[in-house]
């Protein structure tokens, strides 16, 4: 029997995951990227291609490696829990290569057009049209899965800020930012505080003159290092806190949350307490920022209401003369031109199914890998969705019909609507343990915990106290990895090898996982009392 065909668009940590998925479903898989090599967004270049994601050169992930793994393949015990660029694209490498991927790409391939066959009806086929060094090609598949991600095309709202087209000095979006040395001695205004926007104002206030941190609303912001030096996503995704989150509801989630931020600095004091809640908001990740704030080197401001040629005026009437550079950290918005009719993306909304299917083809063989925001890591998610797809593609899961399908999506981006302020970037919002939870649900991986109770209590136990890690995924069902059990054990080791780089006597101070989970439950059963008497 011929294996299908499937086109996988991009060849970054989506991509990179999908033709593994592909190729687990015993499908042909065949992906195009039109750069000239593998990591997309996570790839530094100083120059990169137009319309391709980029990274500045000191970029950090804000998501800890046990949580951001893929599933049957642990990052390195020797790699930084929270690892540098340069250390996600070696991992991504070793990926590709423990699973021999590279051979299915296509580089130096633009995608210039996906339609669907005559027959699509019937038989749910793709015309793809490729371009690559002048030459155009094109081929019939029978699915595709786009993983061109969401942080491509800058948004840079200018008319948003009277006068900019006057300012003498120098301003650009956040994305063509790659190092500090040229803004030495220089006075520099951020606009936006999202991950770049806080990331770019450290790291500029080390060289330049004065940073100015312009926000419309404010920001709640998280810290990498977690209780007892533990990484923070770590501590707080569990299945068991995910649980009473949802017994006591956000707003008991939203005290305890907003309690442990403020212990570290006051956030109201500091200038940057916002209106809304800390879960209504994707979080800043910034261990450095309250350091570089209480230090001076970085002022915050309210929202920019004009320029003039070398002056910012603020919505508070401040104003900052002698202006040298405006960087606009102002996120990105994504769209599928290739796709023409097939999905359409209104103001950064679109209507997917789980995140994933557009409902309104005849048959279920597009599928849109990537396209969340979660709070928590993107990789692993990428991967259930891939697994998902790629079953669906071979007939072995089938979809709800489209009525089904558009009502949950209604239903979906209600909730978001409720729950985020209004932006751009909080469209495709989703929580990471509920999301996981559902894909590994519609995939059959989802641990059974009572069957494992009574057959394997410690690691039932570990798999409700513990972090849920993407190797939860691979214990049962489709795609059993035999190192799975092991690899969920051993997290803690994993955890601790790359700070123990100085041997030092065991004490009564040291805390395990368990310990700090048990802390923290106590801390937000504490919040839940408060909050409610």
């Amino acid at each position: 029997m011929t294996k299908k065909r499937v086109a996988v668009i991009g060849a970054g940590a989506s991509g990179l995951t999908s033709i593994k998925c592909c190729l687990e479903e015993g499908l042909e898989p065949v992906c195009f990227e039109r750069s000239d090599d593998i990591g997309g967004l996570w790839r530094f270049q100083e120059n990169p291609e137009e319309g391709r994601a980029s990274i500045y050169k000191s970029v950090i992930i804000n998501t800890s490696k046990e949580m951001m793994c893929f599933s049957d393949y642990p990052i390195p015990d020797s790699y930084p829990n929270f690892m540098h660029n340069s250390h996600v694209l070696a991992y991504f490498r070793m990926y590709a290569k423990e699973f021999d991927l590279l051979k299915y790409i296509r580089f130096k391939t633009t995608v210039c057009s996906v339609k669907k066959q005559p027959d699509f009806s019937a038989s749910g086929q793709w015309k793809v049209v490729t371009e690559s060094e002048g030459k155009t090609e094109t081929d019939i598949f029978d699915a595709v899965m786009v993983c061109t991600g969401h942080h491509t095309d800058a948004h840079l709202p200018l008319e948003s800020f009277p006068g900019i087209e006057k300012f003498k000095g120098q301003y650009f979006h956040s994305r063509d930012y790659k190092n500090p040395e040229s803004f030495a001695d220089k006075r520099v205004i951020i606009i936006g505080i999202g991950n770049s926007g806080g990331d770019l104002a450290v790291e500029l206030s080390h060289t330049a003159k004065q940073v100015f941190l312009s926000t419309r609303r404010g920001a709640w912001i998280l810290n990498r290092v977690g209780d007892y030096g533990y990484p923070f996503d770590v501590v707080f995704s569990s299945r068991l806190t995910n649980f009473l989150q949802k017994i006591f509801g956000q707003s008991a989630a939203n005290t305890f949350l907003e309690k442990q931020m403020n212990q570290r600095f006051d956030h109201e004091m500091f200038g940057l307490k916002p209106k809304h809640r800390a879960l209504s908001q994707h979080p800043t990740v910034n261990d450095d920022l309250p350091n570089r704030i209480i230090s001076g080197m970085v002022k915050v401001k309210t929202n920019v209401k004009q320029f003039t040629e070398t002056a910012a005026i603020f919505e508070d009437g401040s104003r900052e003369e002698d202006i040298d550079a405006v960087i606009f950290a102002t996120g990105y918005s994504f769209d599928f031109p290739f796709l023409e009719d097939s999905v359409k993306v209104v103001k950064n909304k679109i209507s997917l199914y789980k995140k994933v299917f557009p409902p309104n083809l005849e048959k279920p063989t597009l599928a849109i890998i990537g396209l969340i925001q979660p709070l928590g890591a993107i990789m692993p998610i990428s991967e259930l969705q891939g697994r998902w797809a790629t079953q669906v593609f071979k007939g072995l899961k089938t979809l709800p019909s489209q009525s089904e399908m558009i009502r949950e999506i209604a239903e979906v981006q209600e909730k978001i609507e409720k729950r985020y302020v209004d932006s751009p970037r909080h469209t495709i919002q989703g929580d990471y343990v509920d999301t996981m939870e559902e894909l590994a649900e519609l995939v059959g991986v989802r641990p059974n915990l009572l069957s494992l109770a009574f057959t394997d209590p410690k690691l039932a136990l570990k798999l409700l106290w513990g972090p849920c890690t993407p190797i939860h995924y691979r214990l049962q069902g489709p795609g059993k990895w035999d190192g799975a059990r092991k690899a969920i054990l051993s997290t803690e080791e994993r955890i601790r090898k790359p700070l123990m780089t100085r041997a030092v006597a065991g004490g009564d101070s040291t805390a395990s996982m368990a310990t700090v989970t048990k802390c923290v439950l106590a801390v937000a059963f504490f919040a839940v009392i408060m909050a409610y008497f």
